[in-house]
């Protein structure tokens, strides 16, 4: 399995092999459980941005190191919210596109032009869980732990997870989802539909599926990704400016501050009307 060197990649955050036609792109912060902090966001992009147009390439396998896929945003990051309102993933939409840099380490794996499939494992949390519903295939542990978290922390999906999440299930799952924030383990997520397949060991499950996708003709399943795409790509844009929207009207603010602030402090939050 070689070893591939993108431009971009800070600190070795994200590890990129390829072997027999198939891209394997780990989160490489395992002591961290795969926290998403500004270097995890640029690496993430990098390497998804070199694997839009890398020859040879007939499916993707998307892991992380260690303990979990990923737990979602750094710490750190929720205490900056805490403390002066900075996020460290805010921003318009860059060079053009239809993301800002958060939503495209989501976004960018449904711009791979060959399928992406997520081995997900331990947990998927917040962010973690939006970069997994990025994937085109999500093959998770029937007891890892997934939740679209943000509402837990005053705020709202803005990794594309609005439009990703809307695409998998029944729009009142969707909300309970949201609003309640709650933690569901990979058994019920795929009776959800949040799950495409179980399996004892996702990465082995991921990469047989991958092995299997690599030895179709690469310009049949390129062309079926394109075409089972159509219809998602219209209105991704306005609804991803819609999530920037939102988040930026959210963060710093008293109650969502208050949220931040007593979930670190592990009490109830109080919140006004």
């Amino acid at each position: 399995m070689a070893r591939i060197e993108v431009a971009g990649v800070v600190d070795e955050r994200v590890v990129l092999e390829v072997a027999g036609g198939v891209a394997h792109v780990r989160m490489n912060r395992p002591d961290k459980r795969n926290a998403l902090d500004n270097a995890m966001f640029v690496s993430l992009a990098a390497v998804g941005r070199h694997l839009v147009g890398a020859p040879g390439v007939r499916a993707v396998v998307l892991s992380g190191e260690g303990k979990s896929f990923c737990a979602g945003l750094d710490f750190s990051g929720f205490a900056s919210m805490a403390g002066n309102g900075e996020r460290i993933n805010a921003g318009d939409a860059v060079d053009g596109g239809i993301t800002h840099l958060a939503q495209q380490v989501c976004w960018v794996w449904q711009e791979v032009p060959v399928p992406v499939v997520a081995a997900v494992h331990g947990h998927a949390l917040g962010g973690g869980m939006q970069i997994a519903l990025g994937a085109d295939v999500r093959i998770a542990h029937p007891h890892t732990q997934l939740s679209v978290r943000e509402v837990h922390w005053g705020l709202i999906p803005d990794m594309t997870g609005t439009l990703m999440l809307s695409r998998l299930v029944r729009p009142d799952v969707a909300k309970e989802l949201v609003f309640t924030a709650r933690v569901l383990d990979g058994a019920e997520g795929h009776a959800l539909g949040l799950v495409t397949r179980l399996a004892d060991d996702p990465l082995a499950a991921a990469r047989e599926m991958a092995d299997e996708i690599a030895a179709r003709n690469p310009h049949a399943v390129r062309g079926a990704k394109a075409l089972l795409n159509r219809l998602a790509v219209a209105g991704a844009a306005e609804q991803f400016a819609a999530e920037r929207e939102t988040i930026s009207r959210l963060i710093g603010t008293p109650n969502q501050v208050e949220a931040v602030t007593a979930n670190l402090e592990n009490r109830a939050p109080t919140f006004a009307d």
